[in-house]
């Protein structure tokens, strides 16, 4: 990637991103599309792509090699070796930009947009805290191990709370590797003697919540896979992560109901609900659909079994992550459907089996139907029900 002699830089027409942003050095930092809300430590990968693309096409043609750059640990050691000149570049080029509306405006364009633009200073900043990114998220992995409250509260205070700029990245670090972001919160607000907005942002603590929504947003996208081949389980987990992210901010936190962080834990609420509200009306249907009988001959289809055993895991997420969503109503509905849905489709295998105990495919939608069950109902429940399976097959 490094080269040690000047090169002509190749054509300014080339606007892909280069690779991955900064060959990783920020990922921490880095946060998917789309994002309504902005916020100061998270940077979108768009805008780390720009300020990638604009780095290596215009800022430092000299250094970097555009055609061969990649993610090698050689390419990434030599990247690192460069950032001193690089960031010594980009700070002459925004300096040059301050003092000259000529030069402003061709550093935008070349950004591509003024969202680049104006997120470009935080990614500098981040390049320049780029090894205090990785001492954050160790932090943020070694508090999931800490049992003693006052033990985080005092690894907390050590961060550097008044310097906005560094706290608003480390938090986004930091959080990313929190497996409970209430034990932050419910510290911080022991440390400012307060759980109101006013009393955590005097303690220096608004970048951490900051942080928080911003990785509750980031869970968002995860959301909106469909069809067949969609990873519910991401789904899942990408719920189960929102919810636990924004509980932690509107559980604890005293926010005023017209404040940004209100705005913000609310429309994030009701955009998730949005995306989560029509998978959970498909639930009901595709049960029915992957566990009715076929007249003629029967056969099973995975397809539609794997899709039923989906949408009843995401039931089941959503009834533990309800305090976060605005789906309260459609949820109680689907979830009293699913179950008699479960119990009728039960008991009619278990008649089918009596009277034609050899039938595979009735004995493979019970078995789902019961895998079903031990999620909607209990163990106890799916167990008595393959107890009953067993006894109707000895009959039949």
């Amino acid at each position: 990637m490094a080269q040690a002699t000047a090169r002509p830089a190749p054509p300014a027409v080339r606007r892909t991103p280069i690779g991955k942003p900064f060959l990783g050095m920020i990922d921490a930092v880095i946060v998917g599309m789309p994002a309504d809300f902005a916020f100061d430590g998270a940077i979108r990968l768009d805008e780390a792509a720009a300020a990638w693309t604009w780095l290596v096409r215009d800022l430092a043609p000299d250094l970097i090699d555009i055609e061969t750059v990649g993610g090698s640990a050689d390419d990434l050691a030599a990247l690192e070796a460069l950032m001193p000149d690089l960031l010594g570049r980009a700070r002459k080029s925004l300096a040059d930009a301050g003092t000259s509306t000529e030069i402003g405006r061709r550093l935008r364009t070349q950004l591509g947009s003024e969202e680049a633009w104006d997120k470009l200073p935080t990614v500098l900043n981040a390049l320049r805290c780029r090894k205090l990114l990785a001492k954050a998220q160790g932090f943020g992995r070694a508090a999931n191990g800490m049992g003693d409250d006052a033990t985080l509260g005092l690894a907390l205070q050590s961060m550097p709370l008044q310097d906005a700029p560094v706290a608003a990245l480390l938090m986004q670090a930091t959080v990313g590797q929190v497996a409970n972001p209430t034990r932050l919160v419910t510290a911080a607000i022991r440390i400012a003697g307060g759980a109101s907005e006013g009393a955590l942002q005097r303690a220096g603590f608004g970048p951490m919540l900051e942080a928080i929504l911003a990785h509750a947003q980031n869970q968002i996208p995860a959301f909106d896979q469909i069809g067949t081949f969609a990873d519910m389980d991401l789904v899942c987990r990408a719920v189960d992560r929102f919810h636990r992210l924004l509980r932690a901010v509107t559980g604890y936190v005293e926010l005023n109901r017209s404040s940004r962080w209100a705005m913000i834990a609310a429309a994030l609420a009701k955009a998730a609900s949005e995306r989560i509200e029509p998978k959970l009306r498909d639930v009901a249907p595709d049960l029915n659909k992957a566990l009715r009988r076929r007249d003629g001959t029967d056969k099973v289809d995975g397809d539609q079994i794997l899709s039923a055993l989906n949408g009843v895991y995401l039931l089941a997420t959503v009834r533990d992550s309800r305090d976060s969503l605005a789906v309260n109503a459609v949820f109680d509905q689907v979830w009293s459907q699913a179950g008699q849905a479960l119990e009728i489709h039960i008991e009619r295998h278990l008649d089918h089996l009596r009277r034609t105990p050899a039938d595979p495919a009735a004995l493979a939608r019970l078995d789902a139907a019961l895998k079903m069950a031990e999620i909607r109902f209990s163990p106890d429940y799916a167990e008595t029900m393959r107890r009953a399976r067993d006894a109707a097959i000895r009959r039949g």
